[in-house]
């Protein structure tokens, strides 16, 4: 092996390096954002809102429309 083809492997291994630990930092800041944006819908969350529509949420109802919108979310992906 020669002098400038250990280079270029260190080169390259640096450069693997710095894009993995970039990538990942970069895709954990992207996610918090995201979340903090569209936090995922809770029990309360759901109990306050069917309150503000006038409706007096039971927990079988609660359960049911909590299951559906799940199963919805599973077909979209």
């Amino acid at each position: 092996m020669t002098v400038s083809t250990s280079i270029w492997i260190l080169i390259v291994l640096i450069g693997v390096l710095v894009g993995l630990t970039g990538g990942f930092f970069g895709a954990r800041h992207y996610m918090k954002n995201y979340l903090k944006q569209n936090p995922p819908i809770s029990e309360e969350m759901l109990r306050t809102m069917m309150m503000q529509m006038g409706q007096r949420p039971s927990e079988k109802k609660l359960h049911q429309m909590l299951n559906s919108m799940k199963a919805s979310a599973r077909n979209e992906k």
